[in-house]
């Protein structure tokens, strides 16, 4: 009887334990770019959009294995906003003036997020390791002209303990800022936007 007592407790720890590591991570990463920009712009209006181009918001599981329940979202839908706000006050900062009307002959950039993932990596024997990618594209036109240029950012953390979800969104939200950081710094797009 008293087997039964104290292994009641144990079972009851264990299956919390495991419905928390089956559970989904929702993370609502808000990117922020922390380089400065080149200025290239006087006061132009540019037409600025951002869109997340990606299907589905699941980006990966914790376990790496494609048949885990223990997903990580991050919402397209959410994300998307924040990616044209950073758009924009980059744009901002360049020199013009960004707006999201369309106009013919008004020059236009496009920020878009090609890709966003989260995998397993290759660790040593008792350790573990996530592998990030974030690809970022960005289109320029202006005037007949494009350019265009991708920005991958990648991470590998190692770690004793797989990641919490505070953890995971510190690292998608890093990576998604050094995307940002690396598209934004970019001294192509300000020219062509200012010909």
């Amino acid at each position: 009887m008293r087997r039964r007592v104290l292994l009641a407790p144990i079972i009851l720890l264990a299956s919390v334990w495991l419905a928390g590591c089956s559970s989904p991570h929702y993370l609502q990463p808000d990117p922020k770019r922390s380089v400065a920009v080149p200025v290239a712009g006087q006061g132009q209006a540019v037409t600025v959009t951002a869109v997340d181009s990606r299907d589905e918001g699941v980006i990966g599981t914790r376990s790496g294995s494609a048949m885990s329940t223990a997903v990580i979202i991050v919402d397209p839908a959410t994300l998307e906003p924040r990616l044209q706000a950073e758009a924009e006050r980059a744009v901002r900062e360049m020199g013009f003036s960004p707006t999201r009307e369309a106009a013919p002959d008004r020059p236009r950039l496009t920020l878009t997020l090609d890709h966003l993932g989260y995998e397993r990596g290759d660790s040593p024997p008792l350790v573990g390791s996530a592998r990030l990618e974030a690809v970022l594209v960005a289109e320029a036109h202006n005037d007949g002209t494009t350019y265009t240029g991708t920005y991958t950012s990648r991470r590998t953390q190692q770690y004793a303990v797989r990641p919490n979800q505070e953890a995971n969104l510190e690292m998608i939200q890093g990576l998604l800022s050094d995307g940002l950081d690396r598209a934004f710094k970019d001294p192509e797009l300000g020219r062509l936007l200012a010909r």
